[in-house]
């Protein structure tokens, strides 16, 4: 079966539509076997893809290929992810976490006197930065 890189990420559900899963081949966002691919590129059981799904990246082995769209558990079983990438994942998604924790942002944005505060703060620090 012949199915192309861009099908073949839509039906295995990474990408909402076939467009999107188009630009982002395009866009240098999959790479085919380390490599960077065009969407026409034919898939092949067994081939290592690595992309990128908003902050996260995935490194995946294709082990079916399919040409129909169907449920998400179904779509689940044309790929397997690399025990390595799981953990880059989740070490990521901590490090995110913790960041969020230590650089909390405010519950709401300042009125006019603070933000004049605010400027006026900036400006000095600037102007004892060029002295």
């Amino acid at each position: 079966m012949l199915v192309r890189l861009d099908k073949w990420l839509w039906v295995a559900r990474f990408y909402k539509s076939r467009s999107l899963a188009r630009e982002m081949v395009e866009g240098g966002k999959v790479h085919y076997n380390g490599q960077r691919s065009k969407p026409s590129k034919i898939v092949e059981v067994g081939a290592i893809l690595t992309l990128r799904q908003g902050l996260d990246q995935k490194t995946i082995q294709i082990l079916a290929i399919s040409e129909q769209r169907k449920t998400a558990t179904e779509a689940q079983q044309l790929y397997l992810e690399t025990p390595d990438s799981i953990v880059k994942r989740e070490a990521m998604a901590q490090a995110r976490k913790l960041n969020a924790l230590t650089m909390p942002h405010p519950d709401r944005r300042p009125d006019k006197k603070e933000r004049r505060d605010l400027i006026k703060f900036k400006y000095n620090r600037q102007q004892g930065d060029n002295n």
